[in-house]
Parts: C-alpha cells; sequence; structure tokens
C-alpha cells in the first residue's frame, strides 16, 4: 500500500487544503477536490479517473465508503461526475456513484446511491436504502428503503442535527490533525 493516501491520475492530483483531514488507510485518485474542513475516514476509497469528484465545505466522508463517477460518452456527454455539497455526512460504508448530493445531507450507512440520482438539500436518507438511477429525492423529508421511498416531512428537530452532525465531525478532525 502507498503510504501517500493522495495518487495522481493522467496529469490529475487530488485538491485538499490544509484544513482537510485525509485518514492514511484511505485512497483518493484522480480529479478530486475537498473543501474546507472536510474529512475522509479509514479505508474510504475515492476515485476521480474517468470523470470529476467534488466534496463540500465540512462535509464528512465516513469509514469503508465508496465514491466514483461514470465516464463521458456519446449518448452522455458529461457523464456523471460526483457532487456532494456542504455539511453533509455520509455514513460508514455507503456508496455514491455518479450523483449529485445537496447542502446538509444526512446518508445512512450502507446506502448506496446511483448514476444521475440528485438529492437536495436538507434530506435524510435512512441506513441500507437504495437509490436508484436518476431518482429525484425532495428537499425536507427522510427516505427509506430499497427502492428508496419517500417516508415522512423531516422533524425541526431533525432538520437542526444536519448542521449539528456536520460540526461533530469538523470537532473531530479537528482532534485527529492536532495529533499529527
Amino acid at each position: 500500500m502507498s503510504s501517500n493516501p493522495l495518487r495522481p491520475y493522467k496529469g490529475n492530483t487530488p485538491e485538499i487544503p490544509a484544513s482537510v483531514y485525509v485518514d492514511g488507510s484511505s485512497v483518493l485518485i484522480g480529479a478530486i477536490t475537498l473543501g474546507e474542513d472536510a474529512s475522509i475516514w479509514p479505508l474510504v476509497a475515492a476515485r476521480g479517473d474517468v470523470n470529476n469528484i467534488t466534496i463540500g465545505a465540512r462535509t464528512n466522508i465516513q469509514d469503508g465508503t465508496v465514491l466514483h463517477v461514470s465516464r463521458k460518452t456519446i449518448e452522455n456527454p458529461q457523464g456523471h461526475p460526483l457532487i456532494i455539497g456542504e455539511d453533509v455526512t455520509i455514513g460508514h460504508k455507503a456508496m455514491l456513484h455518479g450523483c449529485r448530493v445537496g447542502n446538509r445531507v444526512l446518508v445512512g450507512m450502507g446506502v448506496i446511491i446511483l448514476d444521475g440520482a440528485v438529492i437536495e438539500d436538507d434530506v435524510i436518507i435512512g441506513a441500507g436504502s437504495l437509490v436508484p438511477p436518476g431518482k429525484h429525492l425532495e428537499s425536507g423529508y427522510l427516505y427509506l428503503g430499497s427502492p428508496i421511498k419517500k417516508a415522512r416531512p423531516l422533524s425541526d428537530k431533525e432538520r437542526a442535527f444536519l448542521p449539528t452532525s456536520a460540526d461533530n465531525y469538523v470537532r473531530l478532525k479537528n482532534e485527529y490533525l492536532a495529533e499529527l
């Protein structure tokens, strides 16, 4: 295993601000850009090889998550990049492939989100859910199931928790950075 989790691919190297924590057991390859105060936890695999990955400020990608993209084709000239907004929590062992995730979203453990899916701001996706290709999740709701279905509107308490979850991981990554 390489001692450096950041690997170039075809002239693209991950762009990582000094305020970001990337665990040494993770692998980030190619065209990946992280926002300030983001965190990448153990065993994350992110491949920005055939398209780009963008991860917003204060977003945390938890242990064992896989992030990937779809290449550009004649049928789909833009392909499917992976765009993750700000203040997002991606739970352990999630898989995000060529989708768009808004701001203040909680993606539960083991969730799979497929190509072309769009998750608006202020959404919670329950653990183990499957978001099919091209599915659009509307802001302000809890979604559950495989395939995913709208369960109910988020409570005020749940909405307030979304940025709190991101803040908790910013504090934790600061503790980890202080140990280096």
